[in-house]
């Protein structure tokens, strides 16, 4: 069986291991014991924790080794706040320029949210909605904007699960994607921006909420 490329690559691997959780903020990453882990030399272990330390995963201090970036809840939600804005303008170009088979695609993702909701799988339904985001980065085709987003998003993505268990989140998140699909079909590139700008604003919201209340 052929393996792909992505597979075994180094830098993609330590970046999913991060995201989900497998790696924990604070977390040191020996690069001997890494090295055993991914199945390489020590040189593309020291590379890739360049890489991901430039992407603002990991932080590499000089005679101290790498670890797992901590970020804050409250720097999560200035990334979101970013992220909003590089969204909208994504939207926005996602609307001229989708065609009847990219509007089948969302609908298609669409569909398999609300699936994921309905069967309360929700590591499932995160997984579709940034299927979904991807998707319209991709009918876009903005690659400096998308990849600014990809990177930030890399960085907070332990923190969107937080949202999707906000009391009332789910149901509403689902309404606002439906608008942004609906806006992209109907190629109103305003319309489409206006309601990416709305949901994730709602996602920072839900995540300055969660935030006041651990602190309370």
């Amino acid at each position: 069986m052929r393996v792909s490329k992505r597979q075994n690559d180094p830098v993609a691997k330590l970046r999913k291991a991060i995201e989900t959780g497998h790696f924990l903020p604070g977390q040191r990453l020996p690069e001997i014991e890494l090295a055993e882990w991914l199945g390489v030399n020590r040189v593309n272990v020291k590379l890739a924790l360049g890489k991901l330390d430039q992407e603002g995963l990991v932080e590499v201090e000089r005679n101290k080794g790498a670890r797992v970036r901590v970020i804050s809840q409250q720097e999560a939600v200035e990334i979101l706040q970013t992220v909003a804005s590089l969204e909208t303008l994504i939207a926005r170009n996602a609307a001229a320029k989708a065609t009847a088979d990219d509007g089948e695609r969302l609908k298609k993702i669409l569909t398999a949210i609300k699936q994921a909701r309905a069967e309360e799988a929700y590591v499932e339904y995160l997984h579709e909605i940034n299927k979904l985001h991807t998707e319209i980065r991709r009918i876009a085709a903005l690659s400096t904007a998308s990849r600014i987003v990809a990177t930030l998003n890399a960085q907070i993505a332990r923190f969107r699960f937080q949202t999707v268990l906000f009391p009332g989140r789910i149901k509403q998140s689902i309404q606002e994607l439906e608008e942004i699909v609906d806006a992209i079909c109907a190629a109103n590139g305003v319309r489409a921006g206006k309601a990416m700008l709305e949901h994730l604003n709602n996602v920072a919201k839900a995540l300055e909420q969660n935030l006041a209340r651990v602190n309370a």
